[in-house]
Protein backbone atom coordinates (compact mmCIF):
# COMPACT_ATOMS: atom_id res chain seq x y z
CA UNK A 1 0.00 0.00 0.00
CA UNK A 2 1.05 3.24 -0.97
CA UNK A 3 1.77 6.08 1.66
CA UNK A 4 2.34 9.63 1.48
CA UNK A 5 4.77 9.82 4.75
CA UNK A 6 7.13 10.93 3.15
CA UNK A 7 5.92 13.73 1.53
CA UNK A 8 6.82 16.92 2.37
CA UNK A 9 3.95 19.66 3.69
CA UNK A 10 3.95 22.73 2.70
CA UNK A 11 1.85 25.35 2.87
CA UNK A 12 0.48 26.55 -0.19
CA UNK A 13 -1.65 30.20 -1.26
CA UNK A 14 -4.51 31.00 1.43
CA UNK A 15 -7.68 32.26 -0.05
CA UNK A 16 -8.35 36.01 2.15
CA UNK A 17 -11.15 36.21 3.87
CA UNK A 18 -13.64 39.05 3.23
CA UNK A 19 -11.90 42.69 3.42
CA UNK A 20 -11.98 44.38 6.56
CA UNK A 21 -12.52 41.73 8.92
CA UNK A 22 -10.60 42.41 11.93
CA UNK A 23 -7.78 39.72 12.42
CA UNK A 24 -6.73 39.12 15.96
CA UNK A 25 -8.05 39.90 19.05
CA UNK A 26 -5.99 38.90 22.57
CA UNK A 27 -3.48 36.21 23.40
CA UNK A 28 -4.74 33.26 24.72
CA UNK A 29 -2.76 29.43 25.86
CA UNK A 30 -3.88 27.79 22.50
CA UNK A 31 -5.72 23.89 22.98
CA UNK A 32 -2.09 22.84 21.62
CA UNK A 33 -0.31 23.62 25.14
CA UNK A 34 1.34 26.57 23.28
CA UNK A 35 0.72 30.38 22.91
CA UNK A 36 -2.04 30.65 20.59
CA UNK A 37 -4.13 33.63 19.80
CA UNK A 38 -8.04 34.31 20.06
CA UNK A 39 -10.02 35.55 17.17
CA UNK A 40 -13.64 36.47 17.84
CA UNK A 41 -15.92 34.60 20.21
CA UNK A 42 -13.20 33.38 22.01
CA UNK A 43 -11.99 30.75 19.72
CA UNK A 44 -8.28 29.77 20.12
CA UNK A 45 -6.27 29.69 16.88
CA UNK A 46 -2.93 27.50 16.41
CA UNK A 47 -1.54 31.26 14.35
CA UNK A 48 -2.62 34.69 15.01
CA UNK A 49 -4.27 36.02 12.41
CA UNK A 50 -5.68 33.05 10.46
CA UNK A 51 -7.14 29.76 10.97
CA UNK A 52 -4.91 26.88 9.99
CA UNK A 53 -6.60 24.02 7.39
CA UNK A 54 -5.07 20.94 7.11
CA UNK A 55 -6.24 19.05 3.98
CA UNK A 56 -4.54 16.58 1.34
CA UNK A 57 -4.51 17.46 -2.28
CA UNK A 58 -5.56 16.89 -4.69
CA UNK A 59 -9.28 16.31 -4.66
CA UNK A 60 -11.32 18.25 -6.70
CA UNK A 61 -13.76 19.79 -6.52
CA UNK A 62 -13.29 19.60 -2.38
CA UNK A 63 -10.08 21.65 -2.91
CA UNK A 64 -7.23 21.18 -5.26
CA UNK A 65 -4.67 24.25 -6.34
CA UNK A 66 -6.38 26.11 -9.03
CA UNK A 67 -4.28 29.07 -10.94
CA UNK A 68 -1.98 28.89 -7.54
CA UNK A 69 -4.58 29.09 -5.58
CA UNK A 70 -6.10 26.26 -3.38
CA UNK A 71 -9.51 26.30 -4.04
CA UNK A 72 -12.89 23.98 -3.69
CA UNK A 73 -16.16 23.64 -2.16
CA UNK A 74 -14.04 22.40 1.58
CA UNK A 75 -11.97 25.64 0.83
CA UNK A 76 -15.35 27.78 0.66
CA UNK A 77 -16.92 26.64 3.29
CA UNK A 78 -14.16 27.56 5.98
CA UNK A 79 -13.45 30.47 4.74
CA UNK A 80 -16.76 31.20 5.81
CA UNK A 81 -15.87 29.79 9.41
CA UNK A 82 -12.48 32.51 8.61
CA UNK A 83 -14.97 35.66 7.90
CA UNK A 84 -17.09 34.74 10.88
CA UNK A 85 -13.72 34.63 12.91
CA UNK A 86 -12.00 37.63 11.55
CA UNK A 87 -9.00 35.99 10.22
CA UNK A 88 -7.89 34.32 6.88
CA UNK A 89 -7.52 30.93 6.09
CA UNK A 90 -4.36 29.40 5.35
CA UNK A 91 -4.18 25.86 3.93
CA UNK A 92 -1.38 23.41 4.70
CA UNK A 93 -1.14 20.06 2.38
CA UNK A 94 -1.27 16.70 4.71
CA UNK A 95 -1.07 12.74 4.42
CA UNK A 96 -4.32 11.96 4.60
CA UNK A 97 -4.08 8.97 6.91
CA UNK A 98 -2.94 11.85 9.55
CA UNK A 99 -6.48 12.67 9.62
CA UNK A 100 -8.11 9.33 10.83
CA UNK A 101 -5.69 9.72 13.83
CA UNK A 102 -5.91 14.01 14.29
CA UNK A 103 -2.21 13.61 14.53
CA UNK A 104 -1.98 17.17 13.00
CA UNK A 105 -4.75 18.47 14.85
CA UNK A 106 -3.00 17.20 18.57
CA UNK A 107 0.02 18.63 17.52
CA UNK A 108 -0.95 21.71 17.41
CA UNK A 109 -0.30 22.29 13.53
CA UNK A 110 -3.70 23.05 12.42
CA UNK A 111 -6.85 24.12 13.58
CA UNK A 112 -9.42 22.20 11.33
CA UNK A 113 -9.41 19.76 8.94
CA UNK A 114 -10.91 20.17 5.99
CA UNK A 115 -10.17 17.04 3.30
CA UNK A 116 -13.80 15.14 1.60
CA UNK A 117 -13.65 13.19 5.16
CA UNK A 118 -16.39 10.35 5.79
CA UNK A 119 -18.03 10.35 9.25
CA UNK A 120 -17.03 7.31 11.41
CA UNK A 121 -17.66 6.06 14.12
CA UNK A 122 -13.85 4.38 14.27
CA UNK A 123 -12.31 8.07 12.94
CA UNK A 124 -14.97 9.77 15.95
CA UNK A 125 -12.59 8.16 18.50
CA UNK A 126 -9.76 10.39 17.76
CA UNK A 127 -11.57 14.15 16.36
CA UNK A 128 -14.96 15.79 16.80
CA UNK A 129 -16.54 16.25 13.92
CA UNK A 130 -18.81 18.77 12.95
CA UNK A 131 -22.92 18.60 11.89
CA UNK A 132 -22.26 17.04 8.22
CA UNK A 133 -22.11 19.16 5.19
CA UNK A 134 -22.39 16.71 2.49
CA UNK A 135 -23.89 13.07 1.61
CA UNK A 136 -21.73 11.15 -0.54
CA UNK A 137 -22.23 7.83 -2.42
CA UNK A 138 -19.26 6.06 -4.30
CA UNK A 139 -19.14 6.07 -7.88
CA UNK A 140 -17.47 2.76 -9.51
CA UNK A 141 -15.99 4.02 -12.97
CA UNK A 142 -14.71 2.40 -15.83
CA UNK A 143 -13.45 2.14 -19.06
CA UNK A 144 -15.66 2.11 -21.40
CA UNK A 145 -13.92 -0.51 -23.55
CA UNK A 146 -13.60 -2.87 -20.44
CA UNK A 147 -16.64 -4.55 -20.58
CA UNK A 148 -17.77 -4.16 -17.06
CA UNK A 149 -21.53 -3.20 -16.34
CA UNK A 150 -21.38 -3.01 -12.56
CA UNK A 151 -19.03 -3.79 -9.34
CA UNK A 152 -20.33 -7.30 -9.65
CA UNK A 153 -19.62 -7.75 -12.94
CA UNK A 154 -16.06 -6.98 -11.95
CA UNK A 155 -16.25 -9.11 -9.74
CA UNK A 156 -17.45 -11.90 -11.60
CA UNK A 157 -14.76 -10.85 -14.52
CA UNK A 158 -11.69 -10.70 -12.31
CA UNK A 159 -10.78 -7.27 -13.32
CA UNK A 160 -8.76 -4.94 -11.07
CA UNK A 161 -9.64 -2.69 -9.37
CA UNK A 162 -8.55 0.93 -7.87
CA UNK A 163 -9.02 2.49 -4.97
CA UNK A 164 -7.73 5.47 -2.83
CA UNK A 165 -5.51 4.64 -0.20
CA UNK A 166 -7.10 5.23 3.53
CA UNK A 167 -10.59 5.70 2.45
CA UNK A 168 -13.51 4.67 3.10
CA UNK A 169 -13.88 3.22 -0.78
CA UNK A 170 -10.98 1.56 -0.22
CA UNK A 171 -12.58 -0.12 3.03
CA UNK A 172 -15.97 -0.80 0.82
CA UNK A 173 -14.29 -2.81 -1.77
CA UNK A 174 -12.28 -4.67 0.78
CA UNK A 175 -15.99 -5.53 2.35
CA UNK A 176 -17.05 -6.81 -0.92
CA UNK A 177 -14.17 -9.10 -1.03
CA UNK A 178 -12.14 -7.22 -3.44
CA UNK A 179 -8.13 -6.58 -3.10
CA UNK A 180 -8.00 -2.99 -4.39
CA UNK A 181 -4.79 -1.48 -5.61
CA UNK A 182 -4.10 1.31 -3.63
CA UNK A 183 -3.75 5.13 -5.02
CA UNK A 184 -2.08 7.72 -2.74
CA UNK A 185 -4.67 10.60 -4.36
CA UNK A 186 -8.10 11.08 -5.99
CA UNK A 187 -5.68 12.06 -9.04
CA UNK A 188 -3.44 8.66 -8.81
CA UNK A 189 -6.69 6.30 -8.95
CA UNK A 190 -7.63 7.97 -12.02
CA UNK A 191 -4.37 7.96 -13.58
CA UNK A 192 -4.45 4.41 -12.46
CA UNK A 193 -7.51 3.48 -14.62
CA UNK A 194 -6.61 6.01 -17.60
CA UNK A 195 -3.31 4.02 -18.14
CA UNK A 196 -4.91 0.88 -18.12
CA UNK A 197 -3.27 -0.23 -14.49
CA UNK A 198 -6.86 -1.17 -13.51
CA UNK A 199 -9.98 -1.29 -15.29
CA UNK A 200 -12.57 0.04 -12.54
CA UNK A 201 -12.21 2.47 -9.90
CA UNK A 202 -14.35 3.27 -6.88
CA UNK A 203 -14.10 6.68 -5.59
CA UNK A 204 -16.83 9.43 -4.05
CA UNK A 205 -19.14 10.29 -6.98
CA UNK A 206 -18.49 14.41 -6.90
CA UNK A 207 -14.99 13.61 -8.12
CA UNK A 208 -15.95 11.33 -11.06
CA UNK A 209 -18.69 14.18 -11.96
CA UNK A 210 -15.82 16.72 -12.59
CA UNK A 211 -13.86 14.52 -14.32
CA UNK A 212 -16.18 13.77 -16.89
CA UNK A 213 -17.22 16.85 -17.68
CA UNK A 214 -13.92 16.38 -19.91
CA UNK A 215 -15.55 15.53 -22.91
CA UNK A 216 -12.46 13.65 -23.77
CA UNK A 217 -13.01 11.73 -20.34
CA UNK A 218 -16.59 11.31 -20.80
CA UNK A 219 -15.85 9.34 -24.24
CA UNK A 220 -13.76 7.04 -23.11
CA UNK A 221 -14.97 6.23 -19.43
CA UNK A 222 -18.69 5.59 -17.62
CA UNK A 223 -20.16 5.20 -14.39
CA UNK A 224 -21.35 1.68 -13.87
CA UNK A 225 -22.73 2.04 -10.21
CA UNK A 226 -23.45 4.77 -7.67
CA UNK A 227 -23.07 3.01 -4.42
CA UNK A 228 -25.51 4.85 -1.38
CA UNK A 229 -23.05 3.97 1.10
CA UNK A 230 -24.59 6.24 3.48
CA UNK A 231 -21.92 7.82 4.22
CA UNK A 232 -22.01 12.02 4.93
CA UNK A 233 -18.66 14.52 5.37
CA UNK A 234 -17.52 16.48 8.22
CA UNK A 235 -14.78 18.76 9.05
CA UNK A 236 -12.63 18.15 12.32
CA UNK A 237 -11.24 19.92 15.38
CA UNK A 238 -9.03 18.48 17.86
CA UNK A 239 -11.55 16.73 20.58
CA UNK A 240 -12.73 18.91 23.05
CA UNK A 241 -12.30 22.11 20.81
CA UNK A 242 -15.97 23.32 21.41
CA UNK A 243 -15.41 26.56 20.63
CA UNK A 244 -14.26 26.29 17.18
CA UNK A 245 -16.26 23.37 16.62
CA UNK A 246 -19.20 25.41 17.67
CA UNK A 247 -17.86 27.99 14.94
CA UNK A 248 -17.50 25.56 12.14
CA UNK A 249 -21.12 24.45 13.08
CA UNK A 250 -22.31 28.19 12.87
CA UNK A 251 -20.87 28.84 9.39
CA UNK A 252 -22.60 25.63 7.99
CA UNK A 253 -25.85 26.46 9.53
CA UNK A 254 -25.65 30.16 8.26
CA UNK A 255 -24.61 29.32 4.34
CA UNK A 256 -27.67 26.81 4.62
CA UNK A 257 -30.06 29.06 5.57
CA UNK A 258 -28.65 32.10 3.41
CA UNK A 259 -28.17 30.80 0.26
CA UNK A 260 -24.60 30.49 0.30
CA UNK A 261 -24.51 26.93 0.73
CA UNK A 262 -26.47 26.23 -2.76
CA UNK A 263 -24.23 29.08 -4.62
CA UNK A 264 -20.81 27.17 -3.66
CA UNK A 265 -22.65 23.71 -3.95
CA UNK A 266 -23.28 24.70 -7.50
CA UNK A 267 -20.47 26.59 -7.92
CA UNK A 268 -18.23 23.42 -6.85
CA UNK A 269 -19.93 20.03 -7.64
CA UNK A 270 -23.15 20.67 -9.76
CA UNK A 271 -26.78 20.52 -9.84
CA UNK A 272 -28.56 21.34 -6.06
CA UNK A 273 -31.45 19.66 -4.73
CA UNK A 274 -32.77 21.05 -1.48
CA UNK A 275 -32.46 17.31 0.00
CA UNK A 276 -28.30 17.98 -0.36
CA UNK A 277 -28.60 21.01 2.99
CA UNK A 278 -30.25 19.10 4.80
CA UNK A 279 -28.07 16.04 6.22
CA UNK A 280 -29.72 13.67 8.98
CA UNK A 281 -27.06 13.31 11.56
CA UNK A 282 -24.57 10.44 10.86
Amino acid sequence: MKTLLGRRARFLAAITATAGAVLVAGCTSSGSGGAGKSAAGGVDLVKAGQITTCTHLPYPPFQSEINGKVQGFDVSLIDLVAKDLGVKQQILDTPFENFKTGAFLNSGECDVAAAGMTITPERKKNVDFSDPYFDATQAVLVDKKSGVSSLADLKAKGRKLGAQAQTTGEDYARKQGFDPISFESSDAVINGLRTGQVQAVIIDYPVVQGWLKDKANADAFKVVDNLNTGEQYGFTVKKGNKKLLAAVNKAIAGAKADGTYKKLYEQWIGPYTPSVASPSAS
